[in-house]
């Protein structure tokens, strides 16, 4: 192993504590966010800006988990609306793409502007409801993810990706009597991981993130998604001049707001480390079989 010179060294540790740098400016906001929502309003008027709080309390997250709230509920409906949402999201996504990328395919160039036109008009918020109400789909959970079943940019996407690989790997394929299903699922996908994991990700914070469809489509509290539940506490906590919390404290409002940022970012960043596995396993699996 060679020796790096003293230029070499002072480079890196340069490059190095930039970097940590960065980083630390990268996490400062999220680490803010705990810390004032396990801070007392008492210490948070007096001191500020607090950076190590003096005492810890969970009071903003007992509100938020109130028994009351339904955020249980609510967190199943999340739940079921990104698993479910994102897993038909991908397989309609990737069937139409892999569909379009085929330049034999009769009429392709009507139907591609035809896709692309609804990219770039849509039918509007009421023509839109009006359909989603006539299938009788409001008020159930399949309101929050039917409508967008499909997104066009993304398909777009997945479409110029199939359109990359090679041609002969399908030729070859077809040569030993595999079908179009067969291509698609043991050739062209595992080829393909890198950009489906990544839409697949858009897709989930979308479901996870996502607020005014629920509000249009579901009158129901026990079908209401998480985010719309975290609207209702933060909108009851600015309402109420004094909650009742452990040691005849007041929680802010503002404790109440970070609190909820927290139980509404942990789960989705969680999913983070295993996409960005995804990630490597499909390049891996992309350089061996290409």
């Amino acid at each position: 192993m060679n020796k790096l010179s003293f230029g070499q060294q002072v480079g890196r540790s340069t490059i190095y504590i930039i970097l940590s740098l960065i980083a630390v400016l990268t996490l400062f906001p999220f680490l803010y966010v705990i810390i004032i929502s396990i801070t007392p309003e008492s210490e948070v008027i007096r001191r500020g800006i607090v950076l190590i709080p003096e005492q810890i309390t969970f009071s903003a997250y007992k509100s938020v988990f109130n028994g009351g709230s339904g955020i249980w509920t609510a967190y199943q409906i999340t739940l079921f609306r990104t698993i479910v949402g994102t897993m038909l999201n991908l397989i309609f996504t990737v069937l139409g793409a892999y569909v379009l990328s085929k330049k034999a395919l009769p009429g392709r160039s009507g139907l591609l502007m035809f896709v692309v036109f609804t990219m770039l008009f849509s039918g509007g918020l009421i023509p839109t409801y009006i359909v989603v109400r006539s299938l009788e789909l409001t008020n159930t959970v399949w309101a929050l993810i039917v409508p967008g079943l499909v997104s066009v940019f993304n398909l777009v996407v997945v479409k110029g990706f199939f359109e990359q690989l090679p041609v002969e790997l399908e030729e070859s394929a077809k040569v030993d009597g595999a079908g179009e299903l067969k291509v698609l699922v043991q050739i062209i996908l595992p080829l393909s991981l890198p950009s489906i994991a990544t839409i697949g990700l858009f897709y989930a914070v979308g479901h996870w993130n996502s607020y005014f469809d629920a509000v249009i489509y579901i009158n129901k509290s026990s079908l209401m998604p998480l985010q719309v539940i975290l609207r209702n506490i933060l909108l009851s906590s600015q309402n109420q001049q004094n909650l009742e919390l452990v040691n005849d404290a007041t929680v802010s409002s503002l404790a109440i707001q970070m609190a909820s940022v927290i139980v509404s970012t942990v789960p989705i960043l969680c999913v983070y480390p295993f996409i960005q596995k995804h990630f490597t396993k499909g390049v891996m699996i992309g350089a061996v079989k290409g």
